[in-house]
């Protein structure tokens, strides 16, 4: 922490009743009243570095004994007024990072500028701000913070940019070194949106050791410091999915628990969500699809607006093969369909993970020679590499599609015990996924008998249409064995998979049909 000493003179202030004054053999002839504080004071040090107090000084009717000045809205208060009249006597003050902006503000507004004396508190704090506070990262850090309280001042005398520029570049100087300044291996909250393992957060904050930092300042301020680090161009895209996983799980701390928000604390957090969103990067695998998904279940809390729950929507999809059924369950906050869990969310989630399968896949980074090859429009070379590269890209992602099957399955096995889901949702989410994209049913039977037992009022027309989605060649011998039992399916089914299950090459997986009735 750096900090800057003016004058040489002891501290002579002293209270007294409520009223601070100055030792001193002449009298007090000035009374200075800053909000709720007197001052006792003498006019000629005072307004030899103060324009303001000379002129309020010969507007203001004069008493046999004592002036009194009223200084209502000084910014700072009495305690930046206090640095500043110590300084108008020669005592010593001690400048830093906590109390620069104020004494600054309340420098500007008293006027002690050059016009009035030579190396007057203004530029006396200029000086310091830029020589020193902008070249510290705390500094600089707790400054931007302080100008919190002084927003309009600090824009005015270009405080708030100063810092904020000052910020990232010492970020973009040095993303993902360590600092020796400060230990950055502290714990984060382990609440509902920053649950990874101890090792991550320490090669997290590790990595991004400005994170946490900048996490202290609100949601104005790092929003556009986030920006302006964003801008360099030079930081990893994860590192500032990771600064705004740790601000996200400070200032969202617990938000999924609670099942009532206050109207003023939900309309805070939101913004503070939706500004979130909005810094969010492009590119996939930034931020983690749990992380993304649990800003999407907050998100359901604080009835952000929803275009902010479209585009977390959309990121999802694109790295939804990362995602666990756990975090697909949002919860639905209407009172109108009186469902648990917000079914269409995930449908629009699925929708968006099927649009990115069928994108084109963007070309990995390619070397020099690489890229002069392709140039030539009938080199056999270039045409057998975009082919590899196209069968490699399709591959991952039939993966990504075998993987969100199995999701899809075990989400439908979680939402099928719901009561009041309709079989239009159900079916909906059950056919997002393509045919070729389920090796096996198994799963996805579990889901229907599981509808099924649940939604018993069902007939029988109600029960084909959802049977529909279901393959019974795709069925191992167990649930097949299960299925001819299942009173709930149609007679048809039944016959269908028994026929299924004594197939010839069925028969080797040691398939009974004793004790079935049907």
């Amino acid at each position: 922490m750096k900090y800057m000493k003016l004058g040489s003179r002891p501290d002579t202030f002293y209270t007294t009743e409520a009223v601070r004054s100055v030792s001193s053999e002449v009298s007090s002839d000035l009374i200075v009243q800053v909000k709720g504080t007197r001052y006792l004071l003498h006019k000629f040090p005072l307004v030899s570095k103060s324009l303001r107090l000379q002129r309020l000084c010969l507007e203001s009717p004069e008493s046999s004994e004592q002036q009194i000045l009223q200084l209502p809205d000084l910014p700072g208060g009495d305690e930046a007024f206090e640095i500043c009249a110590k300084f108008c006597y020669g005592i010593t003050i001690t400048l830093s990072a906590y109390n620069v902006v104020s004494t600054r503000c309340a420098a500007e507004y008293l006027q002690m500028i050059e016009a009035v004396e030579k190396g007057n508190l203004v530029t006396k704090v200029e000086l310091f701000f830029n020589s020193c506070i902008l070249h510290g990262w705390r500094d600089s850090i707790i400054t931007l913070k302080t100008t919190e309280a002084f927003p309009v001042l600090s824009e005015d005398f270009g405080i708030t940019s100063r810092c904020i520029v000052a910020i990232a570049s010492q970020v973009m100087a040095r993303p993902s070194k360590a600092s020796s300044s400060r230990d950055y291996s502290r714990k984060g909250p382990d609440d509902g949106l920053c649950n990874e393992s101890e090792n991550q957060r320490h090669k997290s904050n590790t990595k991004g050791w400005w994170a946490e930092d900048v996490a202290e300042l609100g949601i104005d301020l790092y929003c556009r410091t986030i920006t302006a680090i964003k801008s360099g161009g030079n930081v990893p895209s994860t590192l500032i999915g990771d600064a705004l996983r740790i601000y996200a799980s400070q200032r969202l701390q617990n938000i999924s628990r609670y099942s009532y928000i206050a109207r003023e604390s939900e309309s805070k957090h939101r913004l503070l969500l939706e500004s979130i969103v909005s810094l969010l990067p492009e590119e996939k695998g930034a931020v983690s699809c749990s992380f993304l998904l649990k800003l999407l279940k907050a998100a359901n809390m604080l009835k952000v607006a929803s275009s902010s729950k479209i585009e977390l929507a959309q990121k999802v999809g694109r790295q939804l093969e990362e995602a666990k059924v756990s975090d697909l369950l949002v919860p639905s906050l209407s009172y109108t369909n009186g469902l648990a869990y917000d079914v269409d969310i995930v449908a629009t989630i699925l929708e968006q993970f099927m649009i990115q399968g069928q994108n084109p896949p963007t070309s990995p980074p390619i070397t020099k020679g690489i890229e002069l090859e392709r140039k030539r429009p009938n080199s056999s070379e270039n045409i057998e590499l975009e082919r590899q590269e196209s069968r490699k890209s399709s591959s991952a992602s039939h993966r990504s599609k075998l993987k969100v099957a199995k999701l899809v399955d075990g989400y439908l096995q979680e939402i099928a015990q719901d009561e009041n889901l309709p079989l239009s949702k159900f079916i909906a989410i059950a056919e997002a996924i393509p045919v070729l994209a389920r090796y096996e049913h198994d799963n996805l039977y579990k889901a229907i008998d599981i509808y099924l037992k649940e939604h018993p009022e069902l007939d029988k027309s109600e029960r084909r249409r959802v049977i529909r989605i279901l393959d019974s060649k795709k069925l191992s011998i167990e649930t097949c064995l299960h299925a001819a039992q299942n009173e709930m399916l149609p007679l048809r089914v039944v016959v269908q998979v028994l026929f299924i299950g004594m197939l010839p090459n069925r028969s080797k997986r040691n398939f009974s049909l004793k004790g079935v009735n049907y």
